[in-house]
């Protein structure tokens, strides 16, 4: 009989924190799935649409278009079709480019606005004077990565040749 209290004393300290984890904030993961991936040079006119010409402004079709050089649309353009399960607010893209100008990537990172809970279409595009190759370049190796406002990686895509290590030249 003597036994039971000394277990309920041993115990006590981890009911208190079991009490704590209840009470504290769950912490939350947005859940981002990528559901597809094409990447491709877009010359200047493949966005043009209709009712540009009446209003004088883009109209994106309900897609997020971000480019590193806003006023140029001709680029290399990442297509991604994303679905969220909650909103996301604060997110930012990064992607990282190796091209033929040389073995060091270049990062771009892009702010994104608030994501609505659902399926959503970005276009994220390389484009302008960071764009120099024009229509028959392509990227030697990237890697594309949302990440949550703190950081946290939420997704992530790369193609085969970023994840292949590099060896010097002999």
């Amino acid at each position: 009989m003597r036994l039971v209290p000394v277990i309920l004393l041993a115990c006590l300290p981890l009911a208190a924190l079991a009490a704590a984890d209840k009470n504290a904030a769950p912490a939350v993961t947005p859940s981002v799935e990528l559901v597809r991936l094409w990447p491709g040079y877009r010359t200047a006119e493949s966005f043009d649409r209709i009712a540009e010409y009446f209003t004088n402004e883009e109209k994106t079709g309900g897609q997020i278009i971000l480019r590193t050089q806003p006023k140029e649309r001709a680029g290399y353009y990442f297509l991604l079709r994303v679905k969220n399960a909650s909103p996301l607010d604060g997110a930012s893209i990064g992607l990282d480019l190796i091209t033929d100008a040389g073995p060091r990537p270049k990062t771009h990172t892009f702010a994104l606005a608030p994501l609505s809970a659902g399926k959503q279409v970005l276009n994220i595009g390389v484009t302008g004077a960071d764009w120099p190759g024009g229509p028959d370049a392509h990227p030697v190796a990237w890697r594309l990565r949302l990440l949550a406002p703190d950081g946290r990686e939420l997704l992530s895509e790369q193609s085969f040749l970023w994840g292949r290590p590099v060896t010097p030249k002999q």
